[in-house]
């Protein structure tokens, strides 16, 4: 292994999935109205998380960022090790967690001179940042050093798109996405919004009449842009997100998935269940669920 990966719990990969992939998660902090704040997957796991936020309805959790003291405590152990080290963290524009890491590297420079860290700022959140760790995980599997991974992965955040909905209008009212005018409106008339994810920022992508109408437009969305922008899903990675009903995760990412068969592509790896984490969860509900995608990484020397 030519370097060590670090990612921020925003990458939404879960404790185990990190893990797995060889990554070391720092945590966001989690609370409701008790002031306890969580290290997310570490504390509590974020299904749990959500079910306090549904058992709790009207009241508002609150995130926390990773502190400097947070990433020093993953990077010095693999420092000490000589590993270089690439941390990922979510959309600077979104938090401070890419300022905590850079102030890490900078101190860790100060105690190991020999020390490599590179901090990227993804530009991307949820799903979206969870496929980018995954394709830092590949190239670093095939050989390729710190800054040949960076090269290959800096072109990829422009490439991503997330096609998501929610439920709960009241979350979106509370984090100033939308006006309590506008919440009251849209809760009378069962309205869901349809949200999107492109050029590092949130977009709306219209509205649908109830949860079934609004499931079934945001795949309708997905397979149209896959249409217009004619995406050759052989160079991208997909991913299906959801947030406390796993169920429903299911059937939404089945009919994904069939749509995806229709097309000529057995990519049942659209299944897989990424569990959105509480840094987007606070401005969504316990309520999201959607697909994204991600082009792979040139892997040519």
């Amino acid at each position: 292994m030519k370097f060590h990966i670090v990612s921020d719990s925003s990458c939404d990969l879960g404790r185990k999935d990190a893990e797995r992939l060889g990554v070391t998660m720092v945590s966001f902090y989690a609370a409701l109205e008790d002031e306890v704040y969580y290290r997310e997957e570490r504390d509590i796991a974020t299904h749990r998380f959500y079910e306090m936020m549904a058992e709790r309805p009207g009241i508002f959790p609150k995130t926390s960022m990773p502190t400097m003291d947070d990433y020093l405590e993953a990077f010095r152990p693999l420092a000490e090790q000589g590993l270089p080290i690439l941390c990922i963290c979510l959309n600077a524009r979104f938090s401070g967690s890419f300022q905590s890491a850079l102030n890490a590297a900078e101190e860790l420079r100060e105690e190991l001179p020999h020390s490599r860290v590179e901090v990227l700022d993804s530009t991307l959140a949820t799903v979206l940042q969870g496929l980018f760790v995954e394709e830092a995980a590949a190239l670093r599997d095939a050989g390729f050093t710190l800054e040949e991974a960076v090269e290959r992965l800096r072109p990829l955040p422009a490439t991503g798109r997330i096609f998501f909905t929610t439920n709960d209008l009241e979350y979106l009212r509370h984090g100033g996405r939308i006006g309590r005018a506008a919440a009251a409106t849209g809760a009378l008339l069962k309205v869901k919004p349809l949200i999107g994810y492109q050029d590092a920022g949130l977009v709306s992508d219209g509205i649908a009449q109830g949860r079934r109408k609004s499931l079934a437009k945001v795949r309708e969305l997905f397979f149209r842009y896959l249409k217009r922008e004619e995406i050759n899903l052989d160079q991208y990675r997909l991913a299906t997100g959801f947030g406390l009903d796993r169920e429903e995760h299911e059937g939404f990412s089945q009919m994904v998935y069939e749509g995806l068969l229709e097309l000529g592509h057995d990519r049942s790896d659209v299944k897989k269940p990424y569990q959105i984490g509480v840094t987007i969860g606070v401005h969504t509900g316990p309520t999201p669920i959607g697909v994204g995608l991600l082009r792979r990484a040139d892997t040519g020397r």
